[in-house]
């Protein structure tokens, strides 16, 4: 068992990928034969990896055992960042014009919209000073923007775990409710996407959620949910931190 254990720890990341490739494989069996595509491969695929996740150990969760060493590096913010562009790639720019001021707008609206009601969640949870309000805050946006934030005005590691959580929550949420609502929003051109992407900010979840509405329109939500989380990442710890810190 300790040879097998070593083996695993030496090719970490490939044994990441295989483990990964299983609960992706699991979550759309799942997804088509028990729920009947009504909940999405990528929500079931996210609510395993919070199942694993429990069982990690220290500030590496379940990269902390030996054999799921790979996870560190699969998870770490190199290859995040990598999916991220990778999806915007395959995007038509003139599509992307034709979003136009509307998808400036849903960029900003969406940040501050999410900030805004991520504070006041903040608020009745007892949290009353300006570095957890806007930390939480920002994880309402994303919960990438979320631990950005925490960690350029000083929020406690605590509050950082919150903020990522809620950011987690709105990203299942978005998967599994995309695919219900799009219809009913007419959520079917490039155009709506953009505007959709730019007011939800998750990319993880905009993304899930268009893949399972129709496969066409991942690389404009997308595109436009990078955009706002980037911007999320420059207005909340800089002009929202200081509107918050004038309030209390």
């Amino acid at each position: 068992m300790q040879n097998i254990i070593n083996i695993l720890d030496k090719n970490g990341l490939i044994f990441a990928f295989l483990v990964v490739g299983v609960i992706m494989y699991l979550s759309f069996f799942i997804g088509k034969k028990v729920t009947n595509n009504k909940i999405p491969a990528a929500a079931i695929a996210i609510s395993f990896g919070l199942f694993i996740a429990y069982f990690g150990k220290g500030e590496k969760g379940i990269a902390s055992i030996p054999a799921f060493s790979g996870m560190a590096l699969l998870g770490g913010s190199m290859l995040r960042d990598f999916s991220i562009v990778s999806t915007a790639m395959g995007a038509s720019f003139s599509e992307i014009k034709k979003a136009g001021l509307a998808g400036v707008i849903s960029i900003i609206l969406g940040i501050v919209i999410a900030f805004f009601v991520g504070g006041v969640i903040a608020y009745f949870m007892g949290f009353t000073d300006a570095k957890s309000l806007t930390t939480i805050g920002a994880g309402a946006c994303t919960f990438i923007v979320g631990p950005v934030t925490g960690a350029a005005v000083g929020a406690s590691s605590e509050v950082i775990a919150i903020s990522i959580a809620i950011g987690v929550i709105k990203s299942v949420f978005v998967t599994i409710a995309t695919p219900i609502i799009a219809s009913k929003i007419q959520l079917n051109n490039p155009h709506t996407a953009m505007v959709y992407g730019g007011m939800l900010s998750t990319t993880s979840g905009v993304s899930a959620g268009l893949a399972a509405t129709d496969m066409k329109l991942v690389p404009y939500g997308a595109l436009t949910a990078t955009f706002s989380t980037g911007m999320g990442c420059l207005l909340c710890p800089s002009i929202l931190y200081y509107i918050v810190q004038q309030f209390i």
